[in-house]
Parts: C-alpha cells; structure tokens; sequence
C-alpha cells in the first residue's frame, strides 16, 4: 500500500498544481454590465491591463460590454451562459450586490454565489456643509438647511442626510432635480443649496480649502471587516458612529445596515459560480499584485484620485450582509425619505 500510495500522492499533488498555475485558455474575457466610457467599464479596462502582466501565460484580455438595466442582463448572463473555468470574469459595480435589483423577478443571478476577487473602492463619501448654516441643523425655530441631490430620489451617498433627520433630529430639507454632482457643487458655492454628499477628492479638497465648508459626517471606508474614518476627511464622524447606537428597532437597524454596506461596495471582481477553487486562488493572488503594482496605481488616478483597493475577504463580507437583509429593510428607507417629503416607491 506504501508503495502504491507514494506515486498516487505524487501524482495528486502535481495535479493540483498545475491546476493551481495555468488556465484552460490564452484569451481571456471580461464582461461588463454597462456601456463603454463609464466608471465601472474604465475600472474593468485597467485591471484587464495587467491581469496579462500578472495571471499565468500572460493571456490576452479581451472586454466585452453587456449594458442593459443596470447590469442585471450582464449578470444573468454570466451565471447562465459563462462556463465556470476562469476564462471569464465580471468587473461589477455596487448595484449588482443590491438585492433590491436582484430579487426582482427579471434577475436570475445570486451575487453571494460568485468567487468573488476582490474589488475597488472611494473610499465612501462625505456630507459637505456650509459652515454658516451648521447652527441651523439643530435649530427646529430656524430656516431648515437645504440639502441638495442628484435625479429624484438621493443616491446611497446621499441618504446620510436622511438618516440624520430621522435620527439626530437634523433641521434639514430636500431639494431634488440636479443633474450631476458638478451642479451640486456649484450650487453650494453659489449659496443655493446648504449641503450636499460627494466622495470626489478634488472637489473637496477645494470646497475645504476655501474656508467656507466642513465635512460634516463620513461613509467611512471598509476595511478588515469594519468601518473606518479615512484621514484626509479629518476629524469627520462617521455615520456609523453617529446613527448606529441610536437606531434600536430591528427591521430600522438592518435597514442602516444595508445602507452602510451600500455606500462601501463599489467596483468589485468576481467568477461565476462553481469556479474552481484553485482557480480562484489563482485570480486573488494576481489581483492582490495588481493592486500593489506602483504603476496601477499611478494609472488609476486617471480614474479617480482615491481608487482604494478592496479585499476578497470585504467584499465577501458585503455582499453577504446586503444579502442577508430583509425586504422590509429595505423598503424602510423608501418610507423614511416619503416621511421627509421625497416622493420614492
């Protein structure tokens, strides 16, 4: 038996380690589940850049673009039409962890069964406040403080203000309609809304720089399992901080849950599910260099000025707790802006 067992154990460790350090194909492919130019489509491109510096055979990287409904059409191609053998990778954005989007009856894919790789972030965001209107926010007898977002119903970023009105008793109302985040800006400068959220470092580098603004509250970023205050947003509270002892009931606490998670995830990276696990040890072992490459991160500034890089471990865990919350969590939040006059569904 020794001596049948010497050369089976020999051959099974050769095996997995030939699986361990090649793929089935030199041309790999990226999908993408949104149109060429944008944010998650620019992050896919960079990180397609170097994974044929840092995977086995330096493999051609080829990314195809699947837009359509916010990257669920992308999604439920990947995990129906994509063969689990690493010749394919997802670069996907917040929304594809969202389970308000994919517990819709047109989506047909289950994020929290990707191998997921690793991922990118900003960093969260911050609230940005015009230092004269500060003592208005806890005055109920004063003019409310104008908080000012995007479309008509507030991005993830932006719903800090909502929580707190809800929570800290926030003088605070919504003006709706701005078409972007450059508006937004402007019009804080201008004096015509109070306060806005953005996690653009240029940008507020230069509201802070004018004396004019503070940093009233961050998202905070994610790392190592948990939320921590970013340092070039100073002395800056996070969210967490502020709202997450104060909300006691159940259904309110999962709800902040989800919304925090929400403002954590950004672009991450994933193989469809059943992807081997040697595979997938493969492709985090090249991503983790890929983010300590120097170069990729002089690149990634093109992108966005605090690209920070993500572990598999934090992204997991994201997408996990957004997972895990219930429908009523998440409808919560679309009651709490009605209550606070935003018309949302």
């Amino acid at each position: 038996m020794r001596l049948i067992a010497g050369p089976v154990a020999f051959l099974l460790a050769s095996t997995i380690g030939v699986s361990a350090q090649s793929l089935p194909s030199k041309n790999l492919h990226v999908i993408v589940g949104y149109a060429a130019g944008g944010g998650t489509d620019a992050a896919a491109r960079l990180i397609a850049n170097y994974y044929s510096k840092y995977l086995p055979g330096s493999p051609t990287v080829v990314v195809r673009n699947v837009p359509g409904a916010d990257g669920v059409i992308a999604s439920n191609y990947f995990v129906q039409q994509v063969a689990p053998d690493g010749v394919t990778t997802m670069v996907a954005s917040s929304t594809t962890a969202d389970p308000h989007y994919y517990r819709k009856p047109q989506s047909n894919f289950d994020p929290s069964k990707f191998g997921i790789i690793g991922g990118v972030g900003r960093g969260g965001t911050v609230l940005l406040l015009r230092t004269n209107a500060e003592r208005r926010l806890l005055d109920k007898s004063a003019e409310p403080v104008v908080m000012g977002v995007t479309g008509g119903v507030p991005r993830s970023g932006m719903q800090a203000a909502a929580w707190g009105i809800e929570f800290l008793g926030w003088n605070s109302r919504w003006v709706v309609g701005y078409r972007g985040t450059n508006d937004l800006i402007q019009a804080l400068e201008r004096g015509e809304i109070d306060m806005t959220s953005t996690g653009n470092m240029f940008q507020i580098r230069k509201m802070l720089s004018t004396g004019g603004f503070k940093i009233l509250s961050q998202s905070g970023a994610f790392v190592d399992g948990a939320f921590a205050p970013r340092a070039d947003f100073g002395e800056a509270p996070l969210m967490t901080s502020l709202v997450g002892a104060k909300v006691k009931e159940s259904t309110a606490a999962r709800a902040f849950a989800y919304w925090s998670n929400m403002t954590a995830i950004d672009k991450w990276v994933a193989l469809p599910p059943g992807a081997p696990p040697a595979i997938l040890k493969l492709y985090r072992e090249a991503f983790k260099k890929i983010l300590q490459d120097p170069d990729f991160a002089e690149q990634s500034k093109k992108i966005s000025d605090d690209f920070m890089p993500m572990s598999a471990e934090d992204v997991e865990a994201l997408v996990y707790s957004l997972w895990e919350t219930p429908d009523e969590s998440i409808a919560y939040i679309s009651g709490m802006l009605n209550r606070q006059g935003l018309k949302v569904n």
